[in-house]
């Protein structure tokens, strides 16, 4: 069943976020790793990659390739583990007073 865009846009920042804390990955490499959640394409990852890095939660650096030109690597500054952390927090009380209200109202 496809998520509703609303529900997709509000959790996309949380989940690219707790991608890069998990490791450092490259733009591409983040499109398939949120897309095991939730559908997204290039096109929803790269703008919100480059607005995270413009406020600081991303620092990026060059990497070698194999497989073609160097690859530029996004990692969470301290900045960015703080901004997740909050974004978690808030995420886990939203999904709780959803789920109760829902469970309430059966």
């Amino acid at each position: 069943m496809p998520m509703n865009p609303q529900f997709k846009k509000g959790v996309l920042e949380l989940i690219v976020l707790e991608s890069v804390c998990q490791k450092d990955m490259y733009g591409y490499e983040l499109v398939e790793e949120v897309s095991q959640v939730i559908d997204v394409n290039e096109g929803t990852i790269y703008p919100l990659l480059k607005r995270l890095t413009n406020e600081r939660y991303f620092e990026t650096y060059l990497r070698e390739s194999s497989e073609g030109p160097p690859r530029k690597y996004y990692h969470l500054t301290a900045a960015g583990i703080l901004h997740r952390d909050l974004l978690a927090a808030e995420w886990e009380e939203f999904q709780e007073k959803v789920n109760a209200f829902l469970k309430g109202n059966k």
